[in-house]
């Protein structure tokens, strides 16, 4: 994945850093780049979390969470902010809007609790296991969490004026799902000025394999850059921390 391109400098300043990335490498400042996890949850890593029960394959997850506290901890040791988006719903699902509403008809999990009354409040709902971090991802003190009630962290929620108000204007993503909230994620961060660096190795997919390599190649042709875990924790790990 090594970028042959000069690098994007989006930095200037004493705290910058060069990320080896596809399809340019990236020069980001420590100061004015945030750690973004997207829904770092049982629901989507877990066996009986949300996603396994709806039939989608976690098994692969292990790794995902590995590589992802792996840059959790390289971006706190670097002094980076770290936000956590948090994906889900009140126990009255008041947040999903109903019939007049498309996630009310795409939301997995709103049609199974449907179809299985019983499970209602039991998936994706606030204060729910199955709503919690994954152990190795939950947030510590000075950390953002930020609920969302749809795909996008950026949907109804303060991430951007969060952003804005803190000078970022460089996100890194990891998290899950690959194709659907990191990507959705992404695609709104494009849209709104923000340069937006995605870790695919510390991402999970819903679907096959096919759907995490369209993610990837969307992300590198259209919306933004990808690299390495290993790669962001190396560039990580030549910064002094920011206190």
């Amino acid at each position: 994945m090594d970028s042959t391109s000069p690098a994007i400098v989006l930095s200037h300043a004493s705290d910058a850093v060069t990320i080896t990335a596809e399809p340019e490498s990236l020069t980001i400042g420590q100061a004015t780049t945030a750690l973004v996890v997207v829904d770092m949850q049982n629901a989507y890593l877990s066996k009986s979390g949300y996603l396994d029960r709806v039939g989608f394959d976690v098994s692969t997850s292990a790794p995902v969470i590995d590589k992802a506290a792996a840059v959790l901890a390289a971006a706190r040791g670097a002094g980076m902010f770290v936000i956590h988006l948090q994906n889900g719903f009140n126990a009255l699902q008041t947040e999903a809007g109903g019939p007049t509403s498309p996630v009310w008809h795409k939301s997995n999990a709103l049609k199974y609790m449907r179809a299985n009354p019983a499970e209602r409040g039991k998936l994706i709902t606030h204060g729910t296991w199955d709503h919690d971090f994954v152990e190795p991802m939950r947030p510590i003190a000075g950390e953002a969490v930020i609920p969302k009630a749809r795909y996008s962290g950026f949907a109804g929620t303060h991430l951007e004026q969060l952003l804005r108000a803190r000078g970022i204007t460089t996100i890194v993503l990891v998290g899950v799902n690959t194709n659907v909230c990191v990507e959705a994620t992404l695609r709104d961060a494009y849209h709104r000025e923000f340069f937006a660096l995605m870790i695919p190795d510390a991402t999970l997919q819903a679907g096959s394999n096919s759907i995490f390599e369209a993610t990837v190649f969307n992300v590198t042709r259209f919306f933004g850059w990808v690299t390495s875990s290993e790669k962001m924790i190396a560039a990580l790990a030549s910064l002094p921390k920011r206190v």
